[in-house]
């Protein structure tokens, strides 16, 4: 029987996950594992050794090799045949984001996070300096708490959001690579939320938050920026 593959650690998100040609076709896209995408950077963009990216990712150095040598492949790839590279899965564990401060939630809580401004839904995802997290149980909030982000970016967001338990995430506007973060990291997006972030937090576990379900940041947009674990050890391995 084969075994599992082993966990392998990685940094953070990815701030972007598609690249394309312009007249790419979606259908043939190839897709790179975030462990994929952790070798390219720690690699060909930290410059680190094959031996120093195997300490850091917490695997053999032959191991890395074979990453590396699929990564590349499939860079190749997409340059020269004009393939869309998408990135997503893998076999991983997300590094500590800078949560350890969050109070720890109950077993059986859902826990909500609001970007957080002055009692108000924060509008710019990827630019929010505080959440607030509710602790939901059988629909009533038995808890609350305001924590700082751990800096800008989708990734590093989405990947803080992660670490501090949170089940369900209430923005405003939220750019495509932000979703597409949360998404991996298994968090559920109620964006296009206005007005009192504790009003908002009590409808969703009531059941009965109005969002749009296609909200975007302009600013994000026109801007080009970045507005938008569980058990592997103690995070969640995640496996295509």
């Amino acid at each position: 029987m084969a075994r599992n593959p082993i966990c392998r650690r990685i940094g953070c998100y990815p701030e972007y996950w598609s690249f394309a040609a312009q007249d790419a076709d979606p259908a043939e896209a190839l897709t790179m594992n975030l462990d994929e995408y952790e070798c390219i950077r720690l690699i060909d963009r930290e410059g680190l050794t094959q031996e120093q990216c195997a300490a850091r990712m917490g695997v053999a150095r032959t191991t890395v090799t074979h990453i590396y040598d699929s990564a590349r492949k499939k860079l190749a790839v997409a340059l020269i045949d004009g393939k869309p590279l998408r990135i997503s899965g893998g076999h991983y564990t997300l590094d500590k984001q800078g949560a350890e401060h969050v109070i720890m939630k109950g077993e059986h809580q859902m826990r909500i996070a609001v970007t957080y401004e002055n009692g108000e839904v924060f509008q710019h995802f990827g630019h929010t300096e505080q959440f607030k997290l509710y602790d939901v149980e059988d629909g009533v909030i038995v808890r609350s708490q305001i924590v700082a982000s751990n800096g800008s970016g989708h990734g590093l967001l989405a990947g803080f959001l992660k670490e501090a338990g949170v089940d369900a995430l209430i923005c405003g506007g939220i750019g495509m690579g932000a979703q597409t973060a949360l998404a991996e990291a298994g968090i559920r997006l109620y964006g296009g939320v206005t007005g009192s972030a504790d009003e908002a937090a009590k409808a969703l576990a009531e059941g009965r938050l109005t969002f749009d379900p296609n909200a975007r940041c302009d600013h994000h947009e026109h801007h080009g920026g970045d507005c938008g674990h569980d058990h592997c050890a103690d995070h969640h391995c995640h496996g295509n």
